[in-house]
């Protein structure tokens, strides 16, 4: 679905307040009830039954019937409006650009703040695949009665947003963390590209070491990637990489550490060989160089981003 920021110019405070009513009745209803819509909208010429055929027919929500009501739930579209209303609202989002990326589980768009600074805006989306796999394992929701994308969405952007944070007040080399609502997180807008869109480099020597020393030093800091390759690395014109997309990043005292963290490494190994002709013998060995020195996953954990929240999110993302 295509982000369109215009809508949020004429839809009313009432249109709004219903469309949350369906948000927040969502967090206990797959499918929410007109009634329960209207009871928490709690309109004062009670027009929520007439808001919410609009709202449908601007894709905000869906309606739906089954065998013993009538109910509705939001649409990707519906979440969208929700966390930019919030974005305005806080001054961290002015106005939406262009679509500048989008993969199989996000969007990626220019947005520019109240002082015309431009920045990143990046959906999360987790439903627009896996959440076909969800319904096969449940287990991992525990207490919550039905899977949702929204809830899984939500939980990917405030891992990102976590991560981000603890890593960029720790000098690490990522976009600077602006804000986060929902499923959506803004960010500091690098002038650089993707590794992958780089056909040649001055000096790959220097850019492998300097991304094997990157994924040691996370190690040192109690982190691993996960998913180090060339779609989640830029490069700066003087050559330097910027690490961006944390949606299978885990702690070192994860079960399976030690085969993420020679994943990251044979990722760099095997695109370097291919694309730039460039080998080398030297690599970092698990046993061998990772030594840890700092907690960054215990700060991550006591920031919000709690284990639980991990074990849900590998559920879906790793099945």
């Amino acid at each position: 679905m295509k982000l369109d920021a215009k809508i949020l110019r004429y839809m009313t405070s009432d249109e709004f307040r219903v469309l949350t009513a369906v948000e927040m009745g969502s967090k206990n209803h797959e499918l929410v009830p007109l009634s329960l819509i209207a009871q928490i909208a709690a309109l004062r010429h009670g027009n929520s039954h007439k808001i919410i055929g609009e709202l449908a027919k601007k894709n905000l929500v869906s309606k739906i019937k089954n065998a013993k009501y009538e109910g509705y739930r939001l649409t990707y579209g519906g979440y969208d409006y929700l966390a930019l209303k919030t974005f305005v609202k806080r001054g961290s989002v002015y106005s939406v650009g262009n679509q500048i990326g989008v993969g199989k589980e996000s969007d990626v768009y220019i947005v520019a703040d109240e002082s015309e600074n431009q920045l990143v805006l990046k959906i999360h989306r987790l439903g627009r695949v896996s959440f076909r796999a969800i319904k096969s394992k449940r287990d991992y929701l525990q207490k919550r009665k039905s899977a949702s994308w929204i809830y899984m969405s939500r939980l990917a952007a405030t891992k990102e947003y976590a991560f981000m944070k603890v890593l960029y007040d720790n000098g690490f080399p990522v976009p600077q963390p602006i804000d986060q609502v929902r499923h959506c997180v803004v960010m500091e807008l690098i002038d650089a590209y993707p590794l992958r869109q780089i056909t040649e480099v001055k000096d790959p020597g220097k850019l492998y070491s300097d991304l094997m020393n990157l994924i040691v030093r996370l190690a040192q800091y109690g982190l691993i990637h996960g998913d180090f390759n060339e779609f989640n690395i830029l490069v700066k014109d003087n050559g330097d990489p910027i690490l961006i997309d944390f949606p299978q990043m885990v702690s070192i005292s994860h079960p399976n550490a030690e085969w993420y963290f020679n994943r990251d490494i044979e990722c760099i190994r095997t695109y370097f060989r291919k694309r730039y002709n460039y080998e080398s013998m030297l690599y970092p060995k698990f046993q061998l160089d990772v030594n840890r020195e700092f907690d960054l996953d215990v700060q991550v954990s006591a920031s919000g981003f709690t284990k639980q929240h991990q074990q849900e999110l590998e559920a879906v993302i790793n099945n």
